[in-house]
């Protein structure tokens, strides 16, 4: 693969060092641009236009998923490969609703990053071997994610409520009115049968959208 442009976005700047030096190993690739959250990757994108984008799910403020929305709305045709510790199906699929290329979880090979980052350049898609056996699983036992019936705009406001943040702070990093956002968190718990807001916040965390760790 000759020529290919990356936009690494990660809020650990010893991650992005590390990844940046593995990518850039790698004849063609090269690493134009970096970005530590949603708003800052959206406006980089828009800057330098790569050719991939490798995205982490686990941003500050709007996450990863609202950031694959945005410049997926700027640009239709903009090819993100989610690079994350989410390990489970329902983090991957939502990832697909946002528009992304692609899903490699950071327990993968070094070898499935590359492989991925080549497919999703191409116009390809790509899942690493621990997802895709994660939904193959899934699938094959017939059973449904709980959050399945959520929309990728849903599934964030899901988590950035799961881990602690007001109505005003979701309004303010997702330019939303906080009446919105309090239609929003009624829907979702309408949708998945939460009772309660810690109700609510249990049920996030058992499907994967969420860390213990990060659960206020």
């Amino acid at each position: 693969m000759i020529g290919v442009s990356i936009l690494l976005v990660d809020d650990h700047p010893i991650v992005r060092e590390g990844y940046r030096r593995l990518l850039e190993r790698q004849p063609g690739f090269r690493v134009v641009a970096e970005a530590d959250n949603a708003g800052a990757a959206y406006q980089i994108y828009r800057d330098v236009s790569p050719d991939v984008a490798i995205m982490d799910l686990s941003l500050p403020g709007a996450g990863g998923l609202e950031a694959i929305r945005h410049i997926r709305q700027w640009d239709k045709r903009a090819r993100i490969l989610v690079f994350t510790m989410h390990c489970g199906s329902a983090f991957a699929l939502k990832a697909f609703d946002a528009g992304a290329a692609g899903y490699v979880t950071k327990s993968s090979d070094a070898t499935e990053l590359i492989k991925a980052v080549a497919n999703v350049a191409r116009g390809g898609r790509a899942l690493s071997d621990d997802i895709a056996r994660e939904i193959a699983a899934e699938r094959i036992g017939n059973g449904a994610s709980l959050v399945e019936s959520l929309g990728p705009r849903e599934t964030e406001i899901l988590r950035m409520i799961a881990s602690g943040k007001t109505t005003e702070e979701i309004a303010a990093l997702l330019n939303l009115s906080a009446k919105t956002v309090q239609n929003y968190h009624y829907q979702i718990k309408s949708k998945i049968g939460a009772r309660t807001d810690a109700h609510l916040v249990w049920l996030a965390i058992g499907a994967g959208i969420v860390e213990v760790e990060n659960a206020n």
